[in-house]
């Protein structure tokens, strides 16, 4: 009596598309695991030596490496190699005493360097400021950088008149809203922010040590203070990779 092998066949093509998948599946795995056990910033060994280790292409590892780099847990720096993500830089958004939210200061040393420091009439812009077209705006671009790790640019559109005898020096120590209170006599109350995301461009990228199109975080701020003057037009760019906000939410009945 002749019987009939029921047991499905594999094409060879088929087969032969799902060992790749399988492979880096593994190789995923394997830098998962490695992630886990390594600290932020820890450079893995190159995708030759993984490719070795693990018995599979480089094609395969360069596969998973982008898929985790995909997701954040991997960072890729040119020309020195690839990295376990960094650890976030927070800044938290509290609930504060009043309707509106808290900003405590981020995390971490905070330094800056002034990329750029200029009056000019505000011109076109001057409604940023309620201010008079003709009337000096200071301009200053500023690098902000964590434990001397570039971080932030920040663009600040400032109402001359309000802050005399202010210098480049100024905005590279200490903190600005102190800055204002202390020497100025202007107390920020409050303001309207909006954040998005974006790509960098290649003189952001080229500032912040990152590569072109890599994910920033996007900050427009308007600032008054407690007379109800506007006292500051901010824009800014976070690195994507470092930079991270928190809230503190509550909810009633109408929330939904």
């Amino acid at each position: 009596m002749t019987t009939t092998d029921t047991t499905d066949t594999v094409d060879p093509a088929e087969a032969g598309r799902a060992r790749p998948t399988a492979k880096r599946d593994r190789v995923r795995q394997h830098l998962l695991d490695v992630i886990e056990n390594a600290g932020p910033g820890t450079s893995l060994a190159s995708e030759r030596d993984l490719a070795e280790e693990l018995g599979v292409s480089r094609p395969t590892v360069r596969a998973a490496i982008d898929e985790l780099i995909g997701t954040g847990l991997l960072v890729r720096q040119w020309g020195r190699g690839t990295f376990t993500s960094p650890e976030k830089v927070t800044q938290e958004l509290s609930d504060g005493p009043s309707s509106a939210f808290a900003v405590p200061p981020a995390e971490g040393e905070w330094t800056s360097r002034v990329v750029e420091f200029r009056s000019s009439p505000a011109g076109l812009r001057a409604g940023r400021l309620l201010i008079g077209p003709d009337e000096p705006v200071l301009r200053v671009v500023r690098l902000r950088m964590v434990d001397d790790e570039p971080m932030s640019i920040e663009r600040l559109e400032l109402p001359a008149a309000l802050l005399p005898g202010l210098t480049r020096e100024d905005m590279e120590d200490g903190n600005f809203y102190r800055l204002l209170r202390e020497r100025f006599g202007i107390v920020v109350c409050d303001a309207v922010q909006t954040l998005e995301p974006a790509v960098a461009n290649p003189d952001q990228a080229d500032l912040l040590d990152i590569p072109v199109y890599a994910p920033i975080l996007q900050v427009e701020r308007t600032t008054r203070d407690t007379t109800g003057r506007t006292v500051e037009f901010a824009h800014a760019v976070y690195r994507g990779d470092r930079y991270r906000i928190t809230s503190h939410l509550r909810f009633d009945t109408a929330s939904g």
